[in-house]
């Protein structure tokens, strides 16, 4: 073969290749965040994939967003090692017998905060509404007290200890928020933006709402209505203690990073596919099992609203630390401290 056929040859390689990959390289890998988050291309990509274990297709909650918006809605920053010195680690006796499946909504059926969807809107706030999912389902769990917290109240604020509100925040740091400042109730200071995404005006991102320190109910007194927790710590990175903190002691928010095609699931056992990194996403874990297929999983709850993925939930491969998702596991127990427990039925297992 000459040079010049050679030289043709490589170059039809070089085309048939990049044709190939062409779903591969759709918007963000291009860099063009202007596109549309949801692509016709990738749907097909992950539901012509033999290995993919899961379905994708197109999530009306993301029907308007570009790429730029949807990487704006992660908001889980990178943490500072700083922040996590003197975290304790916490770990679980290898003796605990673990269940093949489990749901946290079935293990504690009167507590209906663990089954609850929420928006976030477009505030990169998840940092916030996993840390108080976690913590208002725990209440329930632990002092038999059924309430919702407020995210509005740790995205506004924290400040800069937890990061930067609806650009981002750290989890751990949310937790050591709730130790030290505690967090007031929904009704007392609600979400800024209880419409999420589905009214005008909402693009290209709210700004981070003012802390006014103020209920917005009358008769409520602001560090009445505040409730705390015991600690914060981080799960060790291993599928037999997490499932083992979330079986004992109740959902736990998990950190990961997202990619294109995670915007686009449906159901099945989500596993990174095509497309370029999004950033990062915090959630609750609320429990795991097997498909029917063999694959291991965690369940999660993401706040997208239900117009997103399956009715709102996801999962997971389980194991493998996809996306990093074991690596980041973060909680903390509810404390009876500013509540007169008279008024609840709990027995109170957590401690002042």
């Amino acid at each position: 073969m000459g040079r010049a056929s050679l030289a043709l040859s490589l170059a039809l390689l070089v085309v048939l290749s990049a044709a190939v990959a062409g779903p591969q390289l759709a918007g963000a890998a291009k860099g063009d965040s202007s596109l549309r988050i949801l692509q016709k291309d990738i749907i097909q990509t992950i539901n012509e994939h033999p290995n993919a274990g899961w379905t994708a297709g197109h999530n009306p909650y993301f029907a308007d967003y570009t790429i730029e918006q949807f990487k704006h809605i992660l908001g889980v920053k990178p943490t500072p090692p700083a922040l996590l010195a003197g975290v304790p680690t916490k770990t679980h006796s290898k003796s605990i017998d673990l269940p093949k499946e489990f749901d946290a909504r079935s293990q504690w059926p009167g507590c209906s905060t663990i089954g609850n969807i929420l928006d976030q809107g477009h505030c990169g706030s998840c940092w916030a509404f996993g840390a108080v999912e976690c913590l208002q389902d725990r209440f329930c769990i632990h002092l038999n007290v059924n309430i919702s917290l407020s995210v509005n109240d740790l995205v506004s604020c924290c400040g800069f200890l937890c990061g930067q509100g609806c650009n981002g925040g750290y989890p751990i740091s949310a937790w050591r928020y709730f130790r030290r400042s505690g967090v007031v109730t929904d009704e007392c200071d609600p979400y800024f933006d209880q419409d999420g995404c589905q009214h005008p005006g909402c693009e290209p991102a709210y700004s981070t709402p003012k802390c006014e320190k103020k209920c917005k109910v009358q008769n409520q007194v602001w560090k009445q209505e505040k409730h705390f927790s015991v600690n914060a710590y981080k799960v060790k990175s291993n599928p037999h203690d997490i499932m083992a903190e979330v079986y004992t002691n109740g959902p736990v928010e998990v950190a990961f990073t997202v990619y294109e095609d995670f915007a686009h699931y449906k159901s099945g056992v989500y596993k990174h596919i095509t497309g370029g990194v999004m950033g990062g996403h915090a959630v609750k874990l609320i429990g795991w099992g097997t498909s029917d297929a063999g694959e291991d999983y965690w369940l999660l709850a993401n706040q997208w609203n239900r117009g997103w993925g399956d009715d709102g939930y996801f999962k997971i491969i389980r194991g493998t630390n996809e996306c990093g998702i074991e690596g980041g596991v973060v909680a903390g127990m509810p404390s009876t401290k500013n509540m007169d427990m008279t008024y609840y039925s709990g027995s109170g297992t957590a401690i002042l």
